[in-house]
């Protein structure tokens, strides 16, 4: 017998906003109320492709940037060009998860940073530094996802929006985190994302490339080599 079928992903899409201040960069990010998905965790805003994003049957990255803009609106009073975005990343859970998001990762650089959070699904906001927001989660103040951290931890090694922005507009292909897992000898759990020599065999020893990160229960450490 093969493996149970799992239920398909649910269409997703999320923005990356930033900002340039004095010493560097920082992100918006907010934080979802205690019901709903990802309860409690500090996120950028974002959210289900909904019907209206589908008007016109456009393909799948059109609806998803429609997304991102709508829930940056509805979310954070925020009302951004949709053309502005950069296709940073794309994102899937492990095939186990019960329910599960594929989701896009937008970003875009704003010059308004009043913020209006709508109360119901978000429940506080803050603009901040990237590392610091890593440094907040390995403390125990804040939840992050992994995608989140990962964005974060690859956010806080740019100077300012325009590097970062450029270097996404220069890859080739947006990022594709297709995620799975499997617990070390020491059962710390391990994400793994394609090339890592271990996506197929689950070997974390095996020799090749690395593109992984531990989940340590105090700080996450990200192997990409």
């Amino acid at each position: 017998m093969g493996e149970p079928e799992s239920p398909p992903a649910a269409p997703a899409a999320t923005v990356i906003v930033l900002r340039d201040v004095a010493d560097g960069l920082e992100v918006l990010m907010v934080k979802r109320s205690a019901h709903g998905a990802f309860a409690g965790h500090w996120a950028f805003p974002g959210g289900k492709v909904d019907p209206g994003d589908r008007d016109g049957d456009p393909d799948e990255l059109t609806a998803a940037r429609r997304a991102a803009r709508r829930e940056a609106a509805e979310e954070a009073g925020l009302e951004l060009d949709e053309d502005d975005f950069v296709t940073f990343a794309h994102w899937m859970p492990p095939p186990s998860q019960p329910k599960k998001f594929s989701t896009w990762f937008f970003a875009v650089t704003t010059d308004r940073h009043e913020v209006s959070i709508d109360g119901h699904e978000i429940d506080d906001h803050v603009w901040v530094r990237p590392a610091d927001a890593l440094a907040r989660r390995d403390a125990g103040e804040i939840e992050l996802a992994a995608p989140t951290w990962m964005t974060l931890h690859q956010l806080s090694v740019q100077p300012d929006s325009s590097r970062f922005l450029d270097w996404a507009r220069a890859m080739a292909a947006p990022n594709r985190f297709h995620t799975r897992h499997v617990d070390d000898d020491a059962g710390v759990r391990v994400l793994l994302w394609a090339p890592d020599a271990a996506y197929d065999s689950f070997e974390l020893d095996a020799p090749g490339p690395r593109n992984r990160l531990y989940q340590h229960p105090g700080r996450w450490v990200v192997e990409q080599r």
